[in-house]
């Protein structure tokens, strides 16, 4: 399985840019992507950037990732990474909604 992991750019170079996130810095091809400025968050797979994320949807999945990291050690108290989805009812996606 292939788990995209968002970085942050941190330079770039004609055809890929250095990123760090997760704790690594990488080499990333950005051809799917296009060059983007320093700073830029993008969801990488395999050292390739596959999407051009904002920094709440690098954050949400950031920590996702943290959580799966915690359940694989055991650990069960994981709602705080979660803040966007406690205590809320669930909502149908968009293009499932009843027009109205």
């Amino acid at each position: 399985m292939c788990i995209g992991l968002p970085m942050q750019v941190l330079s770039i170079h004609p055809g890929y840019a250095m990123c760090e996130g997760m704790g690594e810095r990488r080499r990333v091809d950005t051809l799917l992507v296009g060059e983007q400025p320093v700073g830029n968050w993008l969801l990488v797979f395999l050292d390739t950037a596959r999407e051009v994320l904002s920094a709440a949807r690098a954050r949400e999945i950031e920590q996702a990732l943290q959580a799966l990291d915690l359940v694989i050690k055991g650990e069960t108290e994981i709602d705080h990474l979660f803040d966007d989805l406690v205590n809320r009812e669930p909502q149908l996606p968009e293009h499932l909604r009843l027009n109205k």
